[in-house]
């Protein structure tokens, strides 16, 4: 891309899920603000200037690598989105009703909603309260989920041990929020040592 003022098709998907999230349009000035800030940054044609993807929601896309096709006229950005990427809501701005969603990785939607209860922390949530509880708490919680799974693994069926195995996923999601560990690190460890 060498005009700054020549747009270029820029199609942001997930580093983890592999989702395509959306389309968007970069120039020069959009996409050196996308590398030095870390977060995606487009050129919006409506309003004539550059946006940041997330600056109202919050749900920022933090870049992890930029590519650019053969024929240097279309960008792939690999990123982590904070949170859903449409502006409706939904992670991935190609959903419609009438076609099959791609298949997304539970566990990651999963941190996407504990992410937005730790946020908002509305009331008389589950996860609220382990939140405001801390690391002691959600500790103790996991180490009483991790006996339960041991427990239905010993003395009880394969359906109490999946169920016990869910909640101690989740209370390690929780966990991993607290300490502002996103759970696209931990699949980026073992993804790592399934290459080694």
């Amino acid at each position: 891309m060498t005009e700054t003022t020549s747009l270029i098709p820029t199609i942001i998907q997930d580093v983890n899920t592999k989702q395509v999230l959306m389309l968007g349009y970069s120039n020069a000035e959009s996409l050196a603000k996308t590398k030095t800030t870390g977060h995606v940054w487009f050129y919006s044609r409506s309003k004539q200037r550059l946006w940041e993807k997330g600056e109202t929601s919050k749900n920022y896309l933090n870049v992890i690598k930029i590519f650019e096709d053969c024929d240097n006229d279309t960008l792939l950005i690999l990123a982590r989105p904070a949170g859903p990427t449409c502006h409706t809501g939904a992670i991935s701005c190609f959903v419609r009703s009438n076609v099959a969603a791609a298949e997304v990785d539970i566990l990651t939607l999963l941190n996407q909603v504990i992410a937005d209860r730790q946020k908002k922390l509305p009331a008389e949530s589950y996860t609220t309260e382990l939140f405001q509880g801390g690391v002691k708490a959600i500790g103790n919680k996991i180490t009483e989920e991790a006996i339960e799974v041991v427990q239905a693994a010993r003395f009880e069926s394969s359906e109490r041990l999946a169920e016990e195995t869910a909640d101690l996923l989740y209370h390690v999601l929780v966990l991993l929020r607290e300490k502002n560990v996103d759970w696209s690190a931990v699949l980026e460890v073992l993804q790592q040592r399934h290459k080694d």
